[in-house]
């Protein structure tokens, strides 16, 4: 049986191409299982977003909906992160990560963002250097400091 991470994963890699296709200038950022039959699509826009283009989002996802229940929302504050570019867009801000397996014996990380390389992130983490792989991120978001 496949976990939650692997069927987001499954998700994200049929969502996201067929999204950013049909819309220009979308960009899936995450797709999120909020239960079995519900999942959250996180998309951003250059020129934000709004309504018409979440329902445009739903609208190109209609076949999801025999199995999910859709929600389409914009990244907000708490920005998901999943690839390299999500990273280094936002070096030297703090993040909130969760791996699918331990990392020098722990799964979630809280950190600032020192180098977003091409395979791992690298963060500071209470003072220590942490390499994280990002095919072992299943979560990962900004962290608002206002």
């Amino acid at each position: 049986m496949a976990t939650t991470y692997e069927k987001e994963r499954t998700l994200q890699g049929q969502i996201a191409p067929r999204i950013e296709q049909d819309i220009p200038g979308v960009e899936v950022l995450a797709v999120e299982l909020a239960s079995p039959d519900r999942f959250v699509v996180y998309v951003d826009h250059p020129e934000g977003v709004d309504h018409a283009l979440c329902v445009r989002v739903t609208d190109s996802l209609r076949d999801y909906l025999r199995e999910y229940t859709i929600d389409v929302s914009s990244p907000g504050v708490e920005r998901p992160l999943r690839k390299p570019e999500h990273f280094a867009r936002v070096g030297g801000r703090r993040v909130a990560l969760r791996t699918s397996a331990p990392l020098d014996g722990r799964s979630k990380f809280k950190g600032e963002v020192q180098e977003a390389g091409p395979d791992a992130v690298t963060l500071s983490v209470d003072g220590t250097t942490v390499d994280i792989p990002y095919e072992l991120i299943v979560r990962s978001n900004l962290i608002d400091e206002r």
